[in-house]
Parts: C-alpha cells; structure tokens; sequence
C-alpha cells in the first residue's frame, strides 16, 4: 500500500504545486496591497462595516480592514478558504473514477491488492495534498508579512490553518463518494459540490432562516472572520463536520468495493 500511496502522490504532486502557488501569491499580493492602502482604508473600512447583510456575510461587521487582522481573515481568509475547497474538490473527484475512465484500473488490479488498500492509499495520498497545500500556502503568506513588516498572532493563524485543513478534508471525503460510483470525469460536479457549501455559508450568515442550518456546511467552523475576532472554534460545527467526514468515507469503501469495476 506504500508504494500506492507514493505513487498516487507523485502523480498528484504537479496539481498540489500549482494550486498552493498560484493560491499563495494571491495571498502574498493581497498581505502587500495592505501596507500601501493602510492610510486609506480607515474610511473603507468603516463603510464595509455598515453594509448589512453584505458585512454579515464576509465577516466585515465584527472585524475592521483597517488592521492587519482583520484585512487577513476578510481579504486572505476569503480566498484561502474558496482555494482549498476547490482544490478538494478537484483531488477527490477524479482519484477514483479516473481508474476507469483512463482504463488504467485493468494495469492496477493485475496486482496483488485490494480495492480497501486501494481507496486507502488515495485518500491517504489526497490528505497528504491538502497538508503540502496548506503549508505552501502559510509560507507562502508569512512571505507577505516579511516584505509589509506585519504580523499576526500565531496562536490564531495556527488554528486558521488548522480549521482550513480540516474544511479541504470534509469536502474531499464527500468528493470521494462521487469518485467512487462514477466511471468517468465527474470534476464540474465536484467543484460544484464545494461552491454550493461556500455560497450556502454566505446564505446562511444574512437569510435568518438559514442561521439553524449553518453547521451542516464546513465553512461554518472554518470561518476566517470569526476565528480572528472570537480566539475560537465552534466545537459542536466542527463535530458535525466530523461525523460526515467518517460517514463519507465509509461510504466510499462501500460503495468502491460493492462496485462492478468497468474495463
């Protein structure tokens, strides 16, 4: 199952390298703009922070721009969080089905392995992504702070990043689900997959009637806004998010071993 496991890796590594870097230089870019708008921003800041709904939504009424942590979680913590759920969703998609869909399933299972070792060692080669991913990007990002002369409270950042990894997993393992029963590229639906949590999250944040329902998204406890204002995470969201990553990738064993494999 090692070599498996390294191979997929290797194969995968490529797209992990891509998307952390083209992911991370936003993120650099955003940290450098900060420095040269910061005698402007007060007053921006100020006019984000009375827009309603649209300050709800992207954490703006609880957190000012006009600090260097509140310009992270609201500008950086946007397209960190949109990046690794796409990216996710773009590793999970395709990890299993492409073995059909590029007719190399016959190759692989001429050896001596399970389909259990198997979808082990791509989930486990997927995981592996999103943490190379993750700590590409938090370099990639104290760059940034180098070059402004900025910093932020490293106890925050660390949960941020943490809470981040733990949002890209969720959304992969629900990925492996649509891996696993389909025969071809399914990479549109699972991109979609994590657009429709992170638009359902915006939703969640200004509709009331959404506000009961937020902790069935994985962006309800891997918001940037409220980890940066509060200091904390929402034990009972994270659990949940918890419990459909077992319930997810459970599904994919069944599912990949009850399957009749095309050639």
């Amino acid at each position: 199952m090692g070599t498996l496991y390294i191979h997929e890796l290797k194969r995968l590594m490529r797209t992990i390298l891509l998307w952390s870097i083209i992911v991370g230089v936003f993120g650099i870019l955003c940290i450098v703009m900060y420095k040269s708008m910061e005698s402007e921003i007060t007053g921006i800041a100020d006019s984000f922070s009375s827009m309603g709904a649209f300050s709800d939504a992207f954490g703006l009424s609880t957190l000012s721009m006009a600090t260097i942590t509140g310009y992270f979680a609201t500008e950086v913590g946007t397209i960190h969080g949109l990046g690794i759920g796409l990216f996710a969703a773009t590793l999970a998609t395709t990890i299993l089905s492409k073995e059909e869909d590029l007719h190399t399933g016959e190759f692989l299972f001429s050896f001596p392995v399970s389909r259990t070792q198997i979808v082990t060692s791509k989930i486990f080669a997927v995981v592996s992504g999103l943490l190379i991913f993750t700590i590409i990007c938090a370099a990639l990002y104290e760059v940034g702070f180098l070059i402004s002369g900025d910093s932020i409270d490293m106890e925050l950042l660390i949960k941020f990043y943490g809470m981040q990894l733990v949002l890209g997993i969720e959304i992969a393992s629900i990925c492996f689900i649509i891996s696993s029963m389909s025969r071809t590229n399914k990479l549109g639906m699972g991109m979609g997959v994590g657009l429709c949590f992170y638009f359902f999250d915006l939703m969640a944040r200004v509709i009331p009637d959404f506000k009961d329902y937020i902790g069935f998204g994985p962006y309800s406890y891997a918001n940037a806004s409220e980890i940066f204002a509060n200091g904390e995470v929402e034990i009972k969201y994270i659990s949940i998010g918890i419990v459909f990553i077992i319930l997810s990738v459970v599904s994919t064993y069944v599912i990949y071993n009850r399957k009749d494999l095309a050639s």
